[in-house]
């Protein structure tokens, strides 16, 4: 491995087997020994990828994705059926709620407990037990039994022991949720030093905007299967792509046309096709590039005032924009023959996500001479920025001293 990779992940699986019966007592265990049938399930198959020191990495995937799986075989808490991990440096991991703790002990004696198997001496746990109680917030509620703590006590008592051993590796489930707003924003807070101290961070997450916000790369999980490895930016797009193949057919359906297409049309569109800087190289668009729909058609007789129409609808099937000639107050005359009319749209304010595009020619009155349907672009934010588009602003800073 080379020196400057901190997690190696080589061609990981992870069996487990489900039974068909399960057995309590210890004689029914005795007459069905051997014979309770059972059946194999890979919660992971065959994931591969590394982490470079001081990258933070997401883990991204919906809900039984092997996410979790994965983060317990980078643990060491479980071992691999397949494959190897290696990791490089100290491993602090939070994983799930209030694991590592004894609910009979008090929340004093949980952090010597925790922080000794990761690692720290009974001096160094005693040098830094004022900061992590200070940082759980816990200081009325260090000296009774973990037992009697709310969820929300045990997340920031278990985060603030593995933040405070000072690891090379960070290890973070998707458990802080579970604390509050304030919490969440301290330990948002606390992710960041790391990363601006160079530490090496894995997060498990099923939120995209979170994997954009603080991670560098991110590996993608649907059914234990590794879909791609990529950068966060890249990531997510493959994320969104695959929930889409989830939805169903109805949700990425474009509306219906107002108005019956006649037996007998003037002017038929031959071609709708989508040019951008990146067209030939990409598929994708980036947020404030320029969009041209071409649109190819042609007249059988001379057209008089006839109007161009543009919808764009979301993978949702909700309209995001819809104008036509006629709003815009351009009048069209066609002569006989073939044409082609350009729309161009000069910046596209979209974040992420996919995109159909509809065309319309139709009379100004409202007749639709044809439509063409679901036309389909992408849109890939390379940035941080969360949403749905892409707005640019500016900040000035007004102070005593400087009005």
């Amino acid at each position: 491995m080379s020196a400057n990779i901190a997690v190696e992940v080589d061609d990981v699986s992870k069996k487990f087997r489900l039974y068909h019966e399960k057995y309590y007592s210890l004689k029914e265990r005795v007459l069905h020994l051997g014979n309770n049938s059972y059946e194999d399930f890979w919660a992971l198959q065959d994931i591969s990828f590394e982490v470079a020191e001081g990258q933070t990495v997401g883990i991204l995937g919906r809900n039984g994705s092997g996410k979790s799986t994965l983060l317990k075989c980078m643990s060491g808490i479980l071992q691999p059926t397949k494959g190897r991990i290696v990791v490089r440096g100290a491993l602090a991991a939070l994983l799930e709620l209030g694991a590592g703790f004894q609910p009979e002990l008090s929340g004093r004696e949980n952090i010597f407990l925790n922080a000794s198997l990761l690692g720290l001496s009974t001096k160094e746990v005693e040098s830094r037990f004022d900061e992590i109680v200070a940082f759980a917030e816990l200081e009325n509620f260090i000296d009774n039994q973990v037992k009697y703590y709310s969820s929300g006590m045990y997340v920031r008592l278990g985060f603030a022991v593995a933040v405070n051993v000072d690891p090379d590796i960070l290890v973070v489930d998707e458990v802080l949720a579970v604390g509050d707003e304030n919490f969440q924003r301290k330990c948002m807070g606390r992710i960041k030093e790391f990363q601006n101290d160079g530490r090496t961070i894995l997060f498990v997450t099923h939120s995209a905007d979170l994997v954009r916000v603080i991670c560098d790369n991110a590996a993608v999980l649907s059914s234990g299967k590794m879909i791609g490895y990529a950068s966060a930016a890249e990531a997510v797009k493959l994320y969104h792509d695959h929930l889409l193949t989830l939805a169903p057919e109805s949700a990425i359906t474009a509306s219906e046309p107002v108005s019956e297409i006649p037996a007998y049309r003037p002017v038929t569109i031959t071609s709708v096709d989508l040019e951008h800087p990146g067209t030939g190289t990409r598929q994708h668009l980036l947020p404030g590039e320029p969009l041209t729909v071409r649109i190819g058609f042609e007249a059988f007789e001379p057209v008089a005032d006839m109007v161009i129409a543009i919808e764009i609808h979301n993978q949702f099937n909700e309209m995001a924009y819809a104008s036509d000639t006629e709003i815009l107050g351009q009048q069209i005359d066609v002569p006989t023959g073939g044409g082609r009319a350009d729309l161009t749209f000069d910046h596209i304010p979209f974040l992420d996500g996919k995109y159909f595009v509809a065309v319309e020619l139709k009379s100004r009155p409202g007749i639709v001479f044809d439509r063409r349907e679901m036309v389909p672009f992408e849109m890939l934010n390379p940035g941080r920025s969360r949403g749905t588009i892409a707005l640019d602003f500016r900040v000035e800073i007004r102070t005593a001293s400087l009005s």
